[in-house]
């Protein structure tokens, strides 16, 4: 899990993204390790010899430019010290020789530096001042003080680092070398980083890269210099790398000492082949006895807003530049919400109120069911703790459902199967916490958000045809659609991620079945079941690819409804929360008849053809932040001075 903090100044920070923290428990190989290092810190990051380049031929206009390509660089250059190593200076007299826990970088001369070095400074006094010419300075200082002052060659730097044993029997190596130890060397403290408060969004971004890049050298870098053994000085420093995490001390065991990697058991590729017979939608009356009635229907946002340009401040290092308004002419979304409250609180929120606003009682209650695909809690499920929690002493069924963005269509399809068991009301609560489980992966951070909601299905009135008329599920597909949306995904640091080509692909493969069912299936008064539908509420996926499908599918945009745009994806809790939203915008005033198709990872989909009442909604619960206000209780402190590295030392009084 990666929470995001909220910092003294109210605002979102994702400290995934500028200080990385892998785990290295899912990696077995280099290969493995060098291919999540290459893409994070490698893929976007110039090098010198590139910096250089684009100085030569005019290639930067603004200084922000310059300063992204700096740290950048520089997040390159540490990319195995920030991931794998703890530096700690310390005197050549005091190293351990021995032992195979402590281990000293072998370097090689940055060829031509100091003139590489001296470009940038001559190309960032010949561009433009910004908007915000004091913060620019600053950073300036701060990146330029470790870029200027780099004396080794970043490209060959090795993941595995030599013991000190290992570098000794090295003739010729050259390692970090430095006159004596500053151990009150100025570094910024952890809430420091988190509370760096800029007005341009992308400089507080960079001011968080610039003080993670400072800390990485706790020394005068000026006075820094490559020797060899023989040339070291009892007295002298040098840097020593220690493992950052016993998970990394593992890693490096199991490679120094050739353990076996695992491996999947191999098998021939197979060409996915449809069903013998189509599998057709649930006409819902003619298939059960019992009729399906939604008596109520209730919400639970995530109690913080964050706004694109709360992304856009927390830029990761590995990220391509966008701007807040790109995100949102590329997904339709401008804000989504996040929660500080565990999932099971969001949940437990939902259902009180739901149950509420029926009136029934926790005892009438004869199933729990809860879609999901974010849970942390797999013992008991979150079905289960919820029952706990709402008082019930016993249930027909209290299950989980893991069906992603489908998450309303199969709950609903399981709600109305346990109503025909036990002939009383279920509870179905629709709920996702993305938030911290996303990382620096910038397609899941642009999308998915946070949220609760849920219905109580009860059984219809006498003679009542009930509110729920088609129900339809699928599953499966193509292997690259399964794998579409992965969580964990240890190549990517056990994050969410999206490979947009493949649900895109997906989700033209189900809508185009859905409203070729829908266009085959008879509406309540002749004619088509499609020309009959009052109003579409998709899965909020992503607003600009839905559309385009919808529309080449045959559908008109003014058909659909969203509310993406301020909830961004909640997968499961999308749909449900976009009816509710539907009723609110006063798009739906009085029942009507809404088809629902979601769809997403593991290539599930599914849909409900089902009337919304308005008389359905709970009031909605709004809920309390769950951490308390940092700003009341954080000590006041001068703010980091500077442009320069005596600056920095003066503002932390050195």
């Amino acid at each position: 899990m990666k929470p995001f903090v909220v910092n003294r100044h109210g605002r979102l920070v994702f400290p995934a993204n500028f200080s990385p923290d892998l785990d290295f428990s899912v990696l077995d190989t280099l290969e493995g390790a060098a291919a999540v290092i290459g893409r994070d810190f490698e893929s976007k990051a110039p090098t010198g010899t590139e910096i250089a380049e684009r100085i030569a031929r005019g290639a930067y206009s603004r200084r922000f430019d310059l300063l992204r390509d700096l740290g950048q660089n520089l997040f390159w250059v540490n990319r195995w010290a920030l991931t794998m190593y703890e530096k700690r200076p310390t005197r050549w007299r005091d190293l351990p020789r021995t032992r195979d826990d402590v281990f000293l970088p072998v370097v090689t001369p940055w060829v031509d530096g100091e003139r590489k070095a001296a470009a940038v400074v001559e190309a960032w006094q010949g561009l433009p001042e910004g908007r915000y010419p004091e913060v620019e300075e600053r950073l300036f200082g701060l990146l330029n003080d470790v870029y200027g002052n780099r004396k080794h060659h970043a490209t060959d730097l090795e993941p595995v680092k030599p013991t000190v044993a290992e570098f000794l029997a090295q003739p010729g190596a050259l390692t970090f070398v430095l006159p004596d130890l500053e151990p009150d060397y100025p570094t910024f403290s952890p809430t420091e980083i988190l509370d760096a408060h800029e007005e341009a969004p992308e400089l507080e971004a960079l001011s968080r890269w610039a003080m993670v890049l400072h800390n990485q050298y706790p020394w005068t870098r000026s006075r820094t210099e490559l020797r060899e053994a023989s040339a070291i000085g009892d007295d002298e420093v040098v840097i020593a790398f220690h493992p950052r995490t016993r998970e990394v001390a593992a890693f490096l065991d199991r490679v120094r000492n050739g353990a076996p990697v695992r491996t999947r058991p191999s098998r021939p590729a197979v060409t996915p082949v449809a069903p013998a017979t189509p599998l057709e939608p649930v006409k819902v009356a003619e298939t059960f006895a019992v009729k399906p009635t939604i008596e109520s229907l209730a919400v639970v946002r995530g109690e913080h807003v964050c706004e694109n340009t709360d992304v856009v401040r927390n830029t990761s290092f590995s990220w391509s530049p966008m701007s807040a308004a790109e995100i949102t002419a590329k997904t339709g979304i401008e804000r989504r919400r996040y929660s500080e409250h565990d999932i099971g609180d969001l949940a437990l929120a939902a259902a009180d109120a739901a149950l509420a606003h029926s009136g029934r009682t926790p005892e009438e209650i004869g199933a729990v069911l809860v879609a999901t695909c974010t849970s942390d809690r797999l013992i008991p499920s979150l079905a289960t703790w919820l029952s706990g929690e709402l008082g019930l002493l016993q249930t027909h069924c209290s299950a989980d459902i893991v069906a992603a963005c489908a998450g309303l269509p199969y709950g609903l399809a399981e709600a109305v199967r346990q109503l025909q068991e036990v002939g009383r009301p279920v509870l179905l609560v629709c709920v996702e916490k993305f938030s911290d489980k996303i990382g620096g992966v910038r397609t899941s951070r642009m999308i998915f958000g946070d949220g609760a909601a849920a219905l109580v299905v009860a059984p219809a009135a006498e003679g009542s045809a009930g509110d729920v008329e088609v129900l339809q599920t699928y599953a499966s597909g193509p292997p690259a659609q399964v794998n579409s949306i992965i969580w964990p995904n240890p190549e990517f640091d056990n994050d969410i991620t999206v490979y947009g080509p493949e649900v895109k692909a997906l989700v033209a493969r189900y809508l185009e079945q859905m409203i070729g069912e829908l266009d085959a299936l008879p509406g309540p008064d002749g004619g088509k079941l499609l020309d009959a539908i009052e109003l579409i509420v998709p899965h909020q996926a992503n607003r600009t690819m839905i559309v385009q499908l919808a529309e080449k599918a045959g559908l008109s945009a003014d058909q659909l409804y969203f509310d993406i745009g301020d909830m961004g994806n909640v997968s499961a809790a999308s749909i449900p929360i976009a009816l509710f939203d539907a009723v609110r915008d006063g798009v739906v005033t009085r029942p009507t008849r809404v088809f629902a198709p979601g769809f997403g990872a593991g290539a599930v989909g599914g849909y409900a053809v089902l009337t919304v009442d308005p008389a359905i909604m709970a009031p909605e619960v709004v809920l309390p932040p769950a951490v308390q206000d940092r700003a009341a209780t954080v000590l006041p402190r001068a703010p980091v001075a500077g442009t320069s590295m005596e600056d920095v030392h003066a503002a932390f009084g050195a």
